[in-house]
């Protein structure tokens, strides 16, 4: 439709966009859903794991607790693997300008590399807009190395 139009007659495209979503969503309905493979096996995936949960408990409440524990021990230990090795870090070292962390040995290795091609180095981390790390900006993270050894310990 814009490409048939001249410029000054371009539609309202927020309109537009918003009519057709509309008019999609008013075709989806629950049985859809309910044949869809994603959101079938996603809901066995539920099953099982409840399953597991209410065996190792009978109180629905410790089952809860016991996954949140899980997530919260799996979060903490994202936080040790390096972005760029994806491997735990033995010596994290912090970019005081965006505050993540990376093994030491990986990103200077990195900066190094950039700086012989005379390019900057961009934050490894997904996401980070970070375009210009220097090894001036790294700092060891200390806190961060005692929670891996003392992880590392248990």
């Amino acid at each position: 439709q814009i490409k048939r139009e001249k410029p000054e007659n371009i539609p309202d495209l927020k309109y537009l966009v918003k009519e057709k979503f509309t008019a999609l969503e008013s075709k989806n309905s629950d049985s859809d859903l309910q044949k869809n493979e994603k959101y079938l096996y996603f809901k066995d995936q539920l099953k099982e794991m409840r399953k597991q949960f209410c065996h190792k408990s009978d109180n629905d409440n410790e089952a809860i607790e016991q996954i949140d524990e899980d997530i919260a021990v799996t979060q903490s230990q994202m936080n040790f693997i390096c972005p760029i090795t994806q491997m735990e870090m033995k010596r994290p070292v912090r970019n005081k300008v965006c505050g993540h962390t990376y093994e030491e040995d990986a990103i200077l290795k990195i900066i190094q590399t950039r700086k012989q091609q005379k390019k900057k180095v961009r934050c490894p981390k997904i996401g980070c807009s970070h375009a210009d790390v220097k090894g001036s900006d790294l700092v060891p993270d200390e806190a961060l190395k005692r929670a891996i050894d003392s992880q590392n310990k248990q």
